[in-house]
């Protein structure tokens, strides 16, 4: 119902969100990034545990991106919502930071939505509250991976 058809398939979309950026480092779950750069971390790809990982690693910013309409926040690192279709913008406004389905449908240039990203991350980063940090999300979505089998 999402559009993907095997986690293998969300993967791929995750790598490629790298674009061309040479990757600098590969880092293990929750180890300290000191890499400049694109960094690539071993983790799950459960977003409360790969996330908790990055902040852990020291990440002061997540950008999020879904396509379904996650209601997801962190803590102590603020997260910023991109919502990747117009509908999904539309059905969550509250939640979702910035639309990217405009992309495709009113042909906003990628450069100009990057733009717009990098901005509210500059005001994110200065003080400004995300919509997961006014809902108060992210109580609840620190979740350290447990490595091995888990019951």
């Amino acid at each position: 119902m999402g559009g993907l058809t095997t986690i293998l398939e969300k993967s791929l979309g995750a790598a490629a969100k790298a674009g061309s950026t040479p990757l600098m480092d590969v880092v293990s779950y929750a180890e300290r990034v000191t890499s400049k750069g694109f960094v690539f971390m071993d983790s799950p790809g459960y977003d409360p545990v790969s996330v908790t990982g990055q902040i852990a690693s020291g990440a002061q910013v997540v950008m999020f991106t879904t396509g379904r309409g996650s209601a997801f926040g962190s803590k102590p690192a603020p997260t910023i919502k991109l919502a990747t279709n117009d509908k999904l913008y539309q059905a969550m406004p509250d939640d979702m930071d910035i639309n990217c389905g405009d992309v495709i449908s009113n042909d906003v240039a990628l450069a100009d939505k990057g733009e717009d990203i990098l901005n509210m991350i500059i005001e994110t980063a200065s003080g400004k509250q995300s919509k997961s940090e006014i809902l108060g999300l992210g109580d609840h979505e620190f979740l350290p991976w447990q490595v091995g089998a888990v019951m």
